[in-house]
């Protein structure tokens, strides 16, 4: 049976997938005493309590896979992820798409669907507005004031907003200098993963880049 995973799924995890996130709802998700102490001392917003109840009924599995993917070398068939590696920086970057590499069988198969840059690029062009244009960005601009913001913002692993973005060249350029071979760009519903089950191939299609790759 083959082995797939969707890595940073966050509340849209794909049936008959393995599904991945990194959120603090995510590890919290198996120990809702913890979870509930958390909330009680404002750690731990309701949407975050809410997502680790869903994660539960899910069975979302935590990760951080810009260190390690919990599968054995050559193990996977195919790797999946969405709007994911605009949050990590470029050292995560390439420790993710390395894992990637790792657990890939030889012919396994990388899915990226990445925000385009060229979108919001053309708007600020086209209207000059620069606030806007840093807003659409999403960049985790702001620091955390103050002890509990900071506490915070230590137990998430940091911020959750954007630290880099993509455009189609940018983004190809990335998975072929880390090992990929047969790197295209598709359009929303295209792919070459022979059987995708439940995939959605046009997540977030109004403003996304496809990417797919192979592992030599």
């Amino acid at each position: 049976m083959a082995v797939r995973l969707n890595i940073g799924c966050g509340q849209t995890p794909t049936e008959g997938w393995i599904n991945y996130d990194n959120s603090l709802a995510v590890r919290l998700a198996g120990a809702p005493p913890f979870a509930w102490a958390l909330g009680l001392f404002g750690l731990l917003d309701a949407g975050n309590r809410e997502f680790a109840a869903f994660a539960r009924r899910r069975n979302i599995r935590w990760a951080d896979a810009t260190r390690r993917i919990p599968h054995a070398d050559g193990a996977v068939d195919v790797v999946y992820s969405s709007h994911m590696i605009e949050h990590l920086d470029r050292r995560q970057a390439r420790g993710f798409l390395a894992e990637c590499r790792r657990v890939l069988k030889s012919g396994g198969l990388l899915r990226l669907a990445v925000p385009d840059l060229c979108l919001p690029v053309r708007e600020y062009l086209a209207d000059g507005n620069a606030d806007l244009f840093l807003e659409q960005l999403q960049f985790d601009l702001d620091r955390p004031h103050g002890f509990g913001e900071r506490l915070r913002h230590f137990l998430s692993g940091g911020g959750r907003n954007h630290h880099w973005m993509y455009d189609e060249r940018s983004i190809a350029r990335l998975v072929a200098a880390a090992g990929f071979d047969d790197v295209r760009t598709l359009p929303a519903g295209s792919s070459r993963i022979a059987d995708a089950g439940d995939l959605d191939l046009a997540e977030r299609s109004e403003e996304s880049i496809y990417l797919e790759a192979t592992r030599p």
